[in-house]
């Protein structure tokens, strides 16, 4: 009887359990994760995070697709969420997406995304600028920032003991050491093109409604041809580099002693042994110009809850440090004097070392919006020739 009982009950128990497994599987979510970006984006999520989400949340997977780098991959993201909403889905089968400063912009104008933001429990430590305005747009509550790809001036302790720490101690120094400071343009790369937008800030004090909050008008254009001729005349006491890599070849090789780079791309290339380690950043006063890449999702997301708890997640000050700042050397989407705990300490004073989390908060500058970026590029372009 008692070996009967026992049967019995193992049989029950083995009934619960599968049947708990099949409340399990009839309960769990897959998430569809779609991100701009370069290669690297897309294996972070495939590889590291989506897996470790999944560990911490078995009732949720995460498919991975990639659209690309630069805008373009934006752009595709846009288009697949317009296709749905002009088809009038009830469920759209993009659950998070990460995207470019254009991407929100487009999305919230377009209302594509959910205004999700303040209910994440991760909201309270983003402070940057840069998740409340994107190319002139309010995106306020409808982002909340991956991390932040920033330009800071890079130099050679070895012949530049105390560097220039603003556009104006800049020029003074490039004239005195003509040659020894390089850029690469508008052509080249995006950090020359950053240095241009930078010098405009900084010589039309219009950086609020170049970046921010617009209009375009263009009466606010009216100093740009004396702002150009400036940097004209600047340009002859620097050197024109080959691109991002080029600027950083160049002062790798003592070619020039300063220039401006990619926070992300110089550690990397410290990282591989390209660059000297006892190099040094700054980040002149009144800024330089930067971008992030934004968590959004959409207003019509199948699994809001689910990409919700994976945004979370994936802006937490723990993931925020191993995953954005020590792995990718990125500076983090949320403040960076969160994550301090979370970092090794030798991490923690080679990342923020020179760029503190404070000089983040106060020089860190957007691109400016689509119409004045557009100008500025026409307008080098004629000033230079």
């Amino acid at each position: 009887m008692r070996k009967v009982l026992l049967c019995t009950l193992a049989f029950l128990l083995v009934g619960v359990m599968a049947f708990g497994c099949l409340v399990s599987a009839a309960d769990k979510v897959t998430i569809n994760l779609v991100t701009a970006g370069d290669q690297n984006m897309v294996d972070l999520f495939r590889m590291e995070l989506g897996p470790l989400f999944t560990e911490r949340n078995p009732w949720i997977e995460v498919r991975v697709v990639g659209t690309g780098p630069g805008d373009a991959g934006s752009q595709k993201i846009i288009d697949k969420l317009n296709a749905q909403k002009k088809a009038g889905r009830d469920k759209w089968d993009i659950d998070v997406a990460v995207i470019h400063e254009i991407g929100a912009a487009f999305c919230v104008q377009d209302e594509l995304i959910k205004k999700y933001a303040p209910s994440a429990i991760t909201y309270q430590y983003v402070t940057s600028q840069s998740a409340k305005r994107a190319l002139g747009v309010d995106v306020e509550g409808y982002v909340i920032p991956m991390f932040q790809s920033q330009t800071v001036l890079a130099y050679n302790p070895k012949y530049i003991p105390e560097p220039p720490r603003s556009f104006e101690e800049l020029v003074a120094w490039a004239k005195k050491n003509p040659g020894k400071f390089g850029y690469n343009g508008i052509k080249q790369g995006a950090s020359g093109v950053s240095f241009v937008a930078s010098w405009l800030y900084w010589k039309t004090g219009k950086y609020d409604i170049y970046a921010l909050t617009g209009p375009f008008d263009e009466k606010y254009m009216e100093d740009w041809d004396k702002a150009f001729g400036e940097l004209k005349e600047f340009d002859k006491y620097a050197t024109m580099t080959a691109g991002n890599a080029g600027t950083l070849d160049m002062l790798s090789r003592g070619e020039i002693w300063i220039g401006p780079v990619w926070v992300d791309m110089f550690y990397s290339w410290v990282a591989d042994g390209r660059m000297d380690p006892n190099m040094r950043l700054v980040l002149p006063a009144p800024g330089m110009a930067g971008q992030p890449m934004y968590y959004v999702i959409p207003s019509k997301a199948a699994n809001p809850e689910a990409a919700l708890k994976f945004v979370e997640f994936a802006t937490s000050p723990e993931i925020q440090a191993k995953y954005i700042v020590e792995k990718f050397n990125w500076y983090p989407g949320i403040d960076g004097s969160y994550i301090e705990d979370y970092l090794p300490e030798e991490v923690w004073n080679k990342v923020f070392r020179d760029v503190t989390p404070e000089d983040l908060a106060k020089y860190a500058r957007a691109f400016p919006i689509k119409d004045y970026y557009n100008a500025m590029m026409e307008a080098y372009e004629r000033a230079m020739r």
